[in-house]
């Protein structure tokens, strides 16, 4: 056997992210105010950057509505706060309608003490009798209790426990769910064929069992837990265009803008010429002069760019789902992120990091771009089969049911067909539970709470 040693070159290209590539990407998503942060970040190290004054912008204004606001999108914060309680708050509430003696309160306190923000139950209920110098019967009595209720599934002391109450509270709770609630572990271990030898049954009477359990909630805390995003200006706005159609434009009331201070490098380069005679310190001033005026120009360009991206993007979307600017959400239409890329000339990656940040300001309101961007549904009769737009339809349904009696999902999907949008039942139930709506059942015993029903 021989061994030889050979030498070969080999021509290859690739890509090397420079840290100057990296800062155009993260440019790409950031928001207004986000922009602004990091501009006046880099005048601070570097003299020859300057942030411009920014300029007023228009309010959108919706098609037949006289005048309209011209005031700066800075009044914007000053809108009331529209969070809804948190758990704790909402708990006590419920609490505080039970009726309860001041020894029961003090008992349900400690409880509500030991909840935690997943909605399950943090201590064990020795500890919470011993806190509340009550009995364990006296803690398993206020248990029974608490863990009726909303949302259903709290105060649980385990997954198959809270799994367990959400099925009794939907009439899921049948002997093969029950048996499944038991077997949870080989479920995790997606081992269908024992399970399915445990509860004996065969493996078609798991799916529908398992079709209903994905639709509970494993932690029914966190639906209070969700911070609302801060309010704050949009980037982009659209409004009706004075020739007709629509129009969309940056803010510039928020836009920043980077300056090139060229007056201050050429008066730095000539003091130092004029003040030493030192070639070395001449050199190593007209290198940093040039070094950080090419980052300053650098930081324009990018800055441009970043500006002329999120305009053509808006743009595009504007042109593609103008009978959601026209007539309302019902109105949106299917889109995905390949087909503005490709339309935008840029890439889908390129889509998806500009939608992440920017927010617009339209007649129907402000939304995030991934707002626009949303799937193809099943539609008869011309009308839209977006998702967003069937979201919207569900919303629009439920806000207008009757408290004493609220539609249930199956009532949805009828309605839904009778305007022309074909959809799944477990369709409906995944964008209710999007739109942070409870079922049916829950919806009646809180219309029954407050006296709405």
């Amino acid at each position: 056997m021989n061994f030889n040693h050979s030498h070969s070159l080999v021509q290859r290209q690739s890509l090397v992210v420079s840290q100057q590539l990296r800062q155009a990407i993260v440019l790409l998503q950031m928001g207004n105010p986000e922009l602004q942060t990091f501009i006046e970040a880099q005048a601070e190290e570097n003299p020859f950057v300057e942030l411009a004054p920014t300029h007023p912008s228009q309010a959108p204004i919706p098609r037949g509505v006289a005048g309209g606001s011209s005031g700066d999108w800075d009044q914007i914060a000053a809108l009331a706060d529209t969070r809804g309680p948190s758990l704790y708050t909402h708990i006590a509430t419920q609490i505080g309608a039970l009726g309860l003696t001041e020894v029961e309160i003090e008992l349900a306190s400690v409880f509500v003490d030991a909840l935690e923000p997943s909605g399950w139950l943090g201590s064990s209920l020795e500890q919470i009798a011993a806190r509340a110098g009550g009995t364990f019967e006296q803690a398993q009595q206020m248990l029974s209790r608490l863990q009726g209720l909303d949302p259903s599934g709290v105060f649980a002391r385990s997954l198959a426990e809270c799994l367990r109450l959400q099925a009794l509270d939907q009439d899921l709770l049948t002997p093969l769910f029950s048996a499944v609630l038991d077997n949870l572990p080989l479920l995790a271990a997606a081992d269908l064929a024992a399970l399915a030898r445990v509860c004996n049954c065969q493996m078609a009477d798991l799916r529908p069992i398992l079709r209903d359990l994905r639709s509970l909630d494993p932690k029914p805390g966190t639906q209070f837990d969700s911070a609302p995003e801060p309010i704050r200006p949009p980037d982009l706005i659209v409004a009706a265009a004075p020739e007709g159609g629509w129009q969309v434009e940056l803010n510039r009331s928020t836009l920043p803008r980077v300056v090139i201070n060229d007056d201050k490098a050429e008066e730095l380069t000539g003091q130092s010429q004029s003040s030493t005679r030192d070639v070395q310190r001449q050199s190593e001033t007209r290198g940093y002069v040039s070094e950080r005026l090419s980052v300053a120009r650098w930081l324009s360009r990018a800055v441009e760019h970043r500006n002329r991206t999120v305009l053509k993007i808006g743009e595009e979307i504007l042109r593609r789902q103008v009978d959601f600017f026209a007539k309302g959400p019902e109105y949106l239409h299917p889109m995905i992120l390949k087909e503005i890329a490709a339309v935008a000339g840029v890439h889908e990656s390129t889509v998806s990091r500009v939608t992440t940040g920017i927010l617009m300001a339209t007649p129907h309101g402000t939304f995030p771009l991934k707002h626009f961007f949303t799937a193809a549904l099943p539609a008869r009769d011309k009308v839209s089969g977006s998702a967003g737009a069937v979201r919207h339809r569900i919303y629009r349904l439920i806000r207008a049911e009757s408290a004493a009696k609220p539609l249930s999902d199956d009532q949805l999907v009828r309605l839904m067909h009778a305007e022309g949008v074909s959809v799944a039942r477990r369709t409906v139930a995944k964008y209710r539970e999007q739109l942070n709506i409870p079922a049916s059942c829950v919806r009646r015993r809180q219309a029954i709470l407050s006296g709405q029903a």
